[in-house]
C-alpha cells in the first residue's frame, strides 16, 4: 500500500530540532520569518501584509497535508521557538517514487546546522516513511548557500531550468538538485 498522510503530519525529532505541524500560534514568528527580505531573496513566498495573512498561510499549508498535496513542519528549536519551516512541496508514488523538498529559516538562525538537520529529518521520512526513491529540491543559482547546503547532503545538481519562476522581479532561473535513496543510505547524517 503506498504512503498517504490523510492529513496527519507527524512530529519528527533531532538532536536539537524538532519538526512539527504548523499552528495559527506560529504566524507571529513566521510572518517575521517569510517577509524578512534576506529570507524572500531567492524564494517565491507570496506577499505576506500582515500577520493574519500568515495565519491564513498555515491554514492553507495543512489543508494541503489533509489532500495529500504537501506536507510542511515547523520547525522548532526548543529555546526559541519556530525558526521557519520546510516540507515536500509535493510527491508522486506509484511509477515514479519521487518528492520535492523546500524550506526557509530566520536569518538569526543561519549558518547553525539547523537547516542541515531539518532536511536530514524530512530525508528520512521522504525514504523510510514513504518510500521515496529521489527527492529533489529546487533552488535560485544565486543563492549560494542553498547551494552549498544540498551539496553538502550529498545532492547531486542536475541542471537548470530556464526562466522557471516568476517573482515580483521577473522570470528567474532555478537549479535542480537531486538525492537517491541510495545515496541517502550512505550518508553519515541519516541516523536521524
Amino acid at each position: 500500500m503506498s504512503y498517504q498522510c490523510s492529513g496527519n503530519i507527524p512530529e519528527l525529532e533531532g538532536p536539537r530540532i524538532r519538526l512539527r505541524p504548523l499552528e495559527e500560534g506560529d504566524a507571529p514568528a513566521l510572518y517575521a520569518c517569510w517577509t524578512d527580505e534576506e529570507v524572500r531573496k531567492y524564494s517565491d513566498l507570496p506577499d505576506l501584509p500582515d500577520e493574519a495573512a500568515a495565519a491564513e498561510l498555515i491554514r492553507l499549508l495543512n489543508r494541503l497535508a489533509a489532500t495529500e498535496d504537501g506536507l510542511r513542519w515547523g520547525i522548532l528549536l526548543p529555546e526559541a521557538g519556530i525558526i521557519g519551516s520546510c516540507g515536500l512541496n509535493w510527491w508522486q508514488l506509484e511509477g515514479a517514487y519521487r518528492g520535492e523538498i523546500g524550506c526557509e529559516l530566520a536569518k538569526p538562525h543561519w549558518g547553525k546546522g539547523y537547516m542541515r538537520e531539518a532536511i536530514g529529518l524530512m530525508l528520512g521520512f521522504g525514504y523510510r516513511t514513504m518510500g521515496l526513491n529521489r527527492i529533489e529540491a529546487l533552488t535560485d543559482p544565486r543563492n549560494e548557500r542553498a547551494v552549498r547546503l544540498f551539496g553538502s547532503l550529498g545532492f547531486t545538481a542536475e541542471g537548470r531550468l530556464r526562466q522557471y519562476r516568476h517573482t515580483a522581479s521577473g522570470f528567474h532561473d532555478a537549479l535542480v538538485h537531486s538525492l537517491l535513496r541510495e545515496e541517502w543510505e550512505q550518508a553519515e547524517y541519516n541516523k536521524f
